[in-house]
C-alpha cells in the first residue's frame, strides 16, 4: 500500500553554532500512526532549482513507500545560512552529523536514518558512515570517491587533471548564487551579501597540494574504512572518473557491503548514459526495506558484486547503449579471477616472449598524444568518450598480442610493472590498455598515469637518481571487459596525455626496458554457466510527469591543428540550457565553455580556460554569475587566474579576481 506524500518546501535545521540549514521534506501520510525511517541527501547543489528535477525523481518515490525524505542544502549553499570556503571542511562534516541527529529526534522519525547521494553526496555519505553516528543504519553511495587524491576530479596518478579547472570555475559560482526570497524570507539579500563578501577560490588549494598530504587524506573514507559498520550499497559507472571506489572499497570493507558498476557515467543509474541503466529507485527501495525496516527480502543472498562486462564497440564521442552483459561475483576479490602475465618483446606482447633484458626502447614524448583521450568522465556531460586510439597509438611506444584465438575476460585492476630510466626529477608515464579490432580500429579499455616524482602512496620521492634504472608499478583502474576472438590486446606508453593532464615542466627523455616490463591482466574464468543477474523494478509506482520545461542545444566539441604555428587548440561548448519551473515561477540556466591550447614544441605554452555561467530568474529579477578559470605555467610555477562576475538585472554587483602563483614541486 502506497502512502500519500506531504511536501514541505522549506524548513530550518539548527546547527549548534547558530547557523541554520535549509531542508525540503517529503513525509508519508499513512493510515497507520507512528514514526517512520528517514532518508537524507546532504549536498550543496541548491534544492530549490539546480537539482530540483533529480530530487523529485527520488525522494517522493521513497516517501510514497513509507519513508520520510529530507534534502538538505549544505552550509553556505542554496537556501542555507553560513559560508563554505572549500569541499569537505570540518564544519561540513560536523554539520552532517548534526543533521542526522536532528532527523532522528523528530516526531516523524523512528530514529533509523539512511543516507544517500551521488558524487559529493555519495562521498559525504561514506564520510558519515566512517564516523558511525548511532542513528545512521545504512548508506547508498553513487559515483562517490573514497580517495580524494587518487580517484577524484583534481589529480590522477599524482598528476593535475585539467578538469579541475572546470570545477574551479563552477563551484564558486554555485556558492555565490543567492538564496530564494520565497524560501528564506526578507533577509535573503543580507545572506547573499555575506556570501559575496566572502567568496573563496578553492582551486588554489587543489593545485597547491601536489602530493597526497593531510589535505587530501581528510575526508577520504579509505583512510578510515575499517570504522564503517553500517551496510553500504556502492554504485558506479565505468566511464565515471570515480568508478574505482566500488570494487576498491568492497575489497577492504568488513561491514555488509554490495556493489554495482554499470556502463554509465556520472549519473544516478536510472538516467545512466551509456546504457543500459537500471531502475535505481527499485534497487534502493529494497535496500532501505532491508536495513531500515528489517524486512527479510532476500537481499543478503544476492551477489556482492554485479557489473556490466563491456564488449568492443567502434569508438565514438557518444554511445547510447554499450554492448556487453551483466555478470556477478559472490565475493570480491573473487576466486574466479587470476592474474595472467604478458611479457614485452620487440613490439610484441605474449606469455612466452624471449627478449634481451638489456635492450631498451625510447618512450615518445609528443604533446599530440592525448588528442583521442576524451573527457575524464567526471561531470557526465554529453559525449566525451575516448575516440579511435590509432592516432595516439601511432605516436606512442606500443606492444601487441597476436589475434586472440578465443575471447578473454578481465575483471579488476590490470597491473603494469615497468623498468625505466628518466633524465628529469619530474616525469610522467602514461599507460593505455587498448582493444585492437580486426579492422585495426583501436579502442581504449583502461589507462593509468604515474607521476614518477611521487611514491606509490602519493608522497614526494627523490630517492631515484636521474638516468638510472628503476622499477615502477602502475595499477590501472578497475574494469570489466571482454576482448573478442580475433582482437589484439595493445599496451601503449607515452610521457604526456594532453589535454587531459597538465604537461611536465621540462622535456623528458624516458627509456623503457621491455625485457624487464610485465603486464598482468586479471583474467576471469568460471567453471559453470553464468547465472542471470537480476535487477529489480517497481511495478506499483508510476513515474511522475516532469514539473519543468527544459530548453537547450547539444554540446559542441571542436579541435584545430594549426600547422603554421605548430599548435593544437581544442575545446567544447555547452550552450545555455534553461530549466523552467512553472509551479514555483523559477527559471534556472547554465552554460559552460572549455578551451585548451598548446604549441607542440613547448611544454610551457599550455593554456586551459573554462567559463561557467549560472542564471536565475524569478519575480522579474535576473541574477547571473560567471566564473572563469585559466591556467598557465613555467618550469617553476603555476600561474592561476580566477574571476567571478555577478550581475543583477545586467548591473555588475560583485567582481572578485584571484591571481595566485603556485610553486611547481612535484608536477
Amino acid at each position: 500500500m502506497q502512502a500519500d506524500v506531504i511536501e514541505i518546501e522549506h524548513c530550518w535545521i539548527p546547527m549548534s553554532d547558530g547557523i541554520r540549514l535549509s531542508a525540503r521534506l517529503w513525509l508519508p501520510q499513512k493510515k497507520e500512526a507512528g514514526p517512520t525511517p528517514a532518508i537524507v541527501e546532504y549536498i550543496p547543489y541548491r534544492k530549490r532549482d539546480m537539482v530540483r528535477l533529480r530530487d523529485e525523481r527520488n525522494h517522493p518515490f521513497f516517501a510514497r513507500h513509507g519513508y520520510a525524505c529530507i534534502r538538505v542544502d549544505m552550509r553556505g549553499s542554496g537556501d542555507s545560512e553560513g559560508l563554505m570556503a572549500d569541499m569537505y571542511s570540518p564544519e561540513e562534516i560536523n554539520d552532517g552529523l548534526e543533521v542526522i541527529q536532528w532527523i532522528a529526534q523528530q516526531s516523524w522519525c523512528n530514529r533509523r536514518v539512511g543516507m544517500m547521494g551521488t558524487s559529493w553526496g555519495g562521498t559525504s555519505s561514506l564520510q558519515m558512515a566512517s564516523l558511525r553516528p548511532d542513528s545512521l543504519k545504512a548508506v547508498i553511495a553513487v559515483c562517490a570517491t573514497d580517495n580524494r587524491f587518487d580517484d577524484d576530479i583534481h589529480h590522477m596518478g599524482g598528476h593535475l587533471l585539467t578538469d579541475t579547472l572546470e570545477w574551479g570555475a563552477t563551484l564558486p559560482a554555485i556558492l555565490a548564487a543567492p538564496p530564494d526570497p520565497e524560501t528564506v524570507g526578507p533577509n535573503w539579500r543580507q545572506m547573499w551579501q555575506q556570501r559575496l563578501d566572502h567568496c573563496a577560490f578553492p582551486l588554489e588549494n587543489w593545485i597547491r597540494h601536489e602530493a597526497r598530504d593531510a589535505y587530501w587524506r581528510s575526508g577520504s573514507a579509505c583512510e578510515t574504512s575499517e570504522m564503517i559498520s553500517c551496510p553500504i550499497l556502492l554504485i558506479g559507472g565505468w566511464v565515471d572518473r570515480y568508478s574505482n571506489t566500488v570494487m576498491n572499497l568492497l575489497s577492504r570493507n568488513e561491514s555488509p557491503c554490495w556493489g554495482i558498476v554499470g556502463p554509465w557515467g556520472h549519473h544516478y543509474p536510472d538516467r545512466g548514459i551509456p546504457g543500459p541503466g537500471i531502475d535505481f529507485q527499485a534497487e534502493a527501495l529494497r535496500w532501505w526495506d532491508r536495513w531500515l525496516c528489517g524486512r527479510q527480502n532476500g537481499l543478503e543472498s544476492e551477489p556482492k558484486l554485479r557489473v556490466w562486462r563491456q564488449e568492443y564497440i567502434s569508438p565514438q564521442n557518444k554511445i547510447l547503449e554499450r554492448p556487453g552483459s551483466w555478470i556477478s561475483e559472490n565475493q570480491w576479490p573473487s576466486p574466479n579471477v587470476t592474474p595472467r602475465t604478458y611479457l614485452l618483446g620487440s613490439g610484441s606482447l605474449s606469455e612466452t616472449a624471449k627478449v634481451d633484458n638489456r635492450k631498451t626502447a625510447f618512450v615518445p614524448n609528443s604533446l599530440q598524444i592525448g588528442s583521442a583521450s576524451g573527457d575524464t568522465g567526471y561531470f557526465g556531460r554529453d559525449g566525451g568518450l575516448p575516440l579511435d586510439q590509432r592516432e595516439d597509438d601511432a605516436l606512442s611506444l606500443i606492444f601487441d598480442t597476436a589475434p586472440l584465438e578465443s575471447p578473454l575476460d578481465i575483471l579488476g585492476h590490470a597491473v603494469v610493472n615497468v623498468t625505466l630510466e628518466v633524465d628529469q626529477p619530474v616525469a610522467t608515464l602514461v599507460v593505455r590498455l587498448n582493444d585492437v579490432a580486426p579492422d585495426a580500429t583501436s579502442s581504449r579499455v583502461s589507462f593509468g598515469i604515474c607521476n614518477l616524482s611521487l611514491d606509490p602512496a602519493g608522497a614526494p620521492d627523490n630517492s631515484h637518481p636521474s638516468n638510472s634504472p628503476r622499477a615502477v608499478e602502475i595499477q590501472l583502474p578497475n574494469t570489466a571487459y571482454r576482448f573478442g576472438e580475433g582482437h589484439r590486446i595493445r599496451l601503449a606508453f607515452s610521457t604526456s596525455y594532453w589535454p587531459m593532464i597538465w604537461p611536465p615542466p621540462k622535456p623528458v627523455r624516458m627509456t623503457l626496458y621491455p625485457g624487464q616490463t610485465r603486464l598482468s591482466l586479471p583474467c576471469r574464468q568460471t567453471d559453470s554457466r553464468e547465472s542471470a543477474v537480476v535487477f529489480h523494478i517497481d511495478s506499483e509506482s508510476e513515474r511522475p510527469s516532469p514539473k519543468a520545461r527544459i530548453q537547450g542545444s547539444p554540446l559542441d566539441r571542436w579541435s584545430q591543428h594549426d600547422i603554421m604555428s605548430n599548435s593544437i587548440a581544442s575545446g567544447w561548448h555547452q550552450p545555455l540550457t534553461r530549466i523552467v519551473f512553472d509551479e514555483i515561477e523559477v527559471e534556472y540556466a547554465f552554460e559552460t565553455k572549455a578551451q585548451h591550447q598548446i604549441t607542440l614544441d613547448d611544454l610551457n605554452s599550455a593554456c586551459s580556460e573554462f567559463q561557467h555561467k549560472l542564471q536565475f530568474k524569478r519575480s522579474g529579477s535576473i541574477i547571473e554569475l560567471l566564473g572563469t578559470t585559466r591556467l598557465k605555467s613555467t618550469p617553476t610555477d603555476y600561474h592561476v587566474f580566477g574571476r567571478l562576475e555577478i550581475r543583477e538585472n545586467d548591473t555588475l554587483v560583485c567582481e572578485r579576481e584571484w591571481n595566485p602563483v603556485i610553486s611547481r614541486k612535484y608536477s
